[in-house]
């Protein structure tokens, strides 16, 4: 063989090698629907012999749908494509469709689920065996068939099967910040995914496996473009544009809706006023939903940012938000839709406690509101902060549809390169007790109309996706999106299950894997907090940005945007007053949370700064002072990031090598991002507290003044307004 030769076979080989290596490579971009092969070979035996044959009538565009995703996803599980049938005389095993559809079964359907909910069940029909897919509708059978292959990914046994669930909740929505632009404000996983400028003609798979992955959770909605709205979003040309989403979403079960401008009339319409109760702006409003629902029959709504951050609304004209709302209620009611309308609300001219506007704005128009008016609530009452209290609005308006706001994008959690696991975070707004209706009244039993089933209800997700192949740039971020889904469908699912289900889904099924990583997921919101903002401590943030620490922050402009308005800290101490000698913020919620939070002795830790401005020496319950517990949780915060770091080393070679190496690689700068937050936050506070690092602690690498000059250009996410938080 010659020197030439045998190069070329040493290439050869080379390229063989690459070849392979990317076959097994993996982007992330297929999210928690791999579909991986199911490797364990008993068990992959045994779903073969479970799943031999399908019969599966489906004539709508929805059931095809879910058909296909059936046969996909048993194909790539298990390199099976079922057989067809026309009948269940011929030994099939697995029955999908409709009530209607299935009827000749006389298959007993709880009347629970509803138009969405599905019943999964193992049944005997002439004493032969059948697992039954089916419910009332076609996108409820769709949602049935991707529980039922969540059962298979994760690897549950399905030979005695008897599921019926439903969702919780009726508005599933995710509010996409998007930009006209296709730049995406608090986004951190690249431009917009709606590439307008190709729409309507050319539909891009991303739409497409966009609806896949969030009818596989029961996301329903999707708000396509930003609080901070252009009326330009409805003109014919963008509806035309418009229309062609809605075709696909269609198929998914998802509905359309579009942020829309207070002043559209007069920026689009060219009217001379926006006034609520005039009748030229009723009848243009009235007109142009008209013409939505003719480019899109099962149009969703509006949702509606106003009168806040320089956004026009109803008070620009003296009128109320329920006058607003319920002007573009009634334009939508003919058809159907909605308007969700936002809480947030804070005026740089009220001479109050932020914190305590929303309420004071909405608490006396309960019951104002039009049955399609839902009230869009943050999960607390200032701005999606790494810890808040929850909503003070959440049960203080029996009357009225409230719809819980969360924010998936993490504008305050270190964009997409922490590593932040959300669902803990909603889980402990959901399960917090209001007491509005005495003990054991969670802010999710509010949501899901427990108090007044005349309300409709709804959840909003803040999405956290972009044009990243991996959707959310952090892989783990991905868990975020798909734990809302779920927290949507049912409030009250625990967020270890659905770390456990995504990890499975997503990644594998080795326990080895996932027992570890699990832990290191339900451990690093707590992380995150204890870094940037612990003990309630609340933005304290880069000012625009949002990004790194900036508790120095004082002339970003307006009061309310300067971090030093909710610390507080001066040579007494730190904290926020709201109880009844500071802004009695707590007046806001029921006497038994008033009490509990207000009274030293039994605030948690975790609320302390948020509700009390204490001095640096009052004694923790931990034995430290103020000051000791604060840098004991600054320290503890970034050792724990590096911490996940070794944990997350140990699993090399158990997923595949691309995306071990993506987190591996973010879990370093996310370190030093932590280490950045440590440093600057304890330097700055430790001028006024005048006490020491305790000795057993590392000193801060830089002195004060090195963090203070720190400058970041161009950092995503910024919109138009660089003070603008949405």
């Amino acid at each position: 063989m010659t020197k030439y030769s045998l190069k070329n076979k040493y290439l050869l080989l080379l390229l063989l090698l690459v070849a392979i290596n990317k076959a097994h490579a993996d982007s992330g971009y297929k999210l928690w629907l791999e579909y991986n092969k199911i490797t364990y070979q008993r068990a992959s035996a045994v779903y073969r012999q479970q799943l031999r044959y399908l019969i599966f009538p489906a004539a709508s565009d929805q059931l095809k749908a879910a058909r296909g995703e059936l046969l996909k996803g048993l194909d790539g599980m298990l390199s099976i494509l079922p057989g067809d049938a026309k009948t269940i005389t011929d030994g099939q095993t697995l029955v999908i469709g409709t009530r209607q559809s299935l009827k000749s079964l006389s298959i007993v359907v709880p009347d629970t689920i509803g138009s969405e909910g599905y019943l999964i069940k193992t049944a005997f029909i002439h004493q032969k065996k059948y697992t039954i897919i089916t419910a009332n509708t076609d996108v409820a059978v769709l949602y049935g068939v991707f529980n039922f292959l969540k059962l298979i990914q994760t690897n549950q046994p399905i030979s005695n099967l008897n599921i019926a669930d439903h969702p919780r909740i009726m508005y599933r929505v995710l509010d996409h910040w998007d930009n006209l632009n296709r730049t995406v404000e608090r986004g951190y996983a690249g431009s917009s995914i709606w590439n307008w400028h190709k729409l309507p003609g050319i539909i891009d798979q991303r739409y497409i496996d966009y609806a896949r992955a969030n009818a596989s959770v029961g996301i329903n909605g999707s708000v396509i473009n930003n609080v901070n709205a252009d009326a330009l979003i409805l003109s014919p040309q963008y509806l035309t544009k418009i229309q062609a989403l809605a075709n696909v979403f269609r198929v998914y079960g998802i509905k359309i809706y579009l942020s829309v401008k207070f002043s559209s009339p007069v920026e689009l319409g060219g009217l001379k006023t926006a006034d609520p109760l005039d009748a030229a702006v009723k009848k243009w409003w009235a007109d142009k939903a008209d013409e939505i629902y003719r480019y899109i029959p099962d149009f969703g709504g509006f949702l509606v940012k106003a009168n806040s951050e320089g956004q026009p609304g109803p008070q620009t004209y003296g009128r109320t938000h329920a006058d607003g709302a319920n002007m573009l209620a009634d334009a939508l009611a003919p058809h159907h839709g909605i308007v969700m309308w936002r809480a947030f609300v804070y005026d740089n001219n009220v001479p109050d406690d932020r914190s305590k506007q929303a309420y004071n704005e909405f608490k006396p128009f309960d019951g104002k509101f039009k049955d399609n008016v839902i009230i869009q609530v943050k999960n607390g009452p200032i701005d999606f902060q790494p810890r808040e209290p929850f909503h003070p609005l959440f049960g203080a308006m029996p009357n009225t549809a409230l719809m819980m706001e969360f924010q998936l994008t993490q504008e305050y959690l270190g964009f997409s390169t922490h590593l932040v696991y959300e669902a803990p975070l909603f889980a402990e707004c959901l399960q917090s007790d209001t007491y509005t209706q005495g003990k054991g009244s969670t802010v999710s039993r509010v949501i899901k109309g427990d108090f007044n089933k005349k309300l409709i209800t709804g959840m909003a997700g803040v999405a956290n996706i972009g044009s990243d192949l991996n959707w959310c740039g952090h892989p783990f971020a991905q868990a975020n999106w798909y734990a809302f889904g779920r927290m949507a469908w049912n409030p009250d699912q625990s967020p270890a299950a659905i770390a456990d289900d995504w990890l499975k889904m997503t990644f594998t099924n080795n326990t080895v894997f996932v027992s570890p990583v699990k832990k290191l997921m339900l451990q690093s919101r707590e992380n995150t907090v204890n870094y940037m903002t612990p003990l309630g401590l609340h933005h304290i943030m880069g000012v625009s940005t949002h990004y790194g620490p900036g508790p120095w922050v004082d002339n970003a402009g307006r009061p309310d945007w300067n971090a030093t308005y909710y610390h507080k800290a001066d040579s007494a101490g730190i904290g926020f007053n709201r109880t009844g000698t500071g802004s009695n913020a707590l007046e806001q919620y029921a006497p038994q949370v008033n009490a509990h939070w207000g009274n030293l002795q039994t605030c948690p830790d975790e609320y302390l700064l948020w509700f009390h401005h204490l001095r640096w020496t009052y004694k923790m319950r931990s034995g430290r002072s103020l000051w000791d517990e604060m840098v004991h949780h600054y320290y503890q915060g970034a050792d724990s990031v590096k911490q996940m770091g070794l944990t997350w080393d140990k699993m090399q070679g158990k997923i595949d090598a691309e995306r071990f190496t993506e987190v591996k690689q973010l879990m370093q700068t996310q370190l030093a991002e932590a280490t950045t937050w440590r440093d600057a936050c304890v330097l700055y506070f430790q001028t006024f507290s005048k006490m020491p690092i305790g000795a057993g602690y590392p000193k801060p690498a830089h002195p004060l003044s090195y963090y203070k000059d720190m400058k970041f250009y161009y950092v995503p996410g910024i919109g138009g307004n660089n003070y603008m938080t949405n």
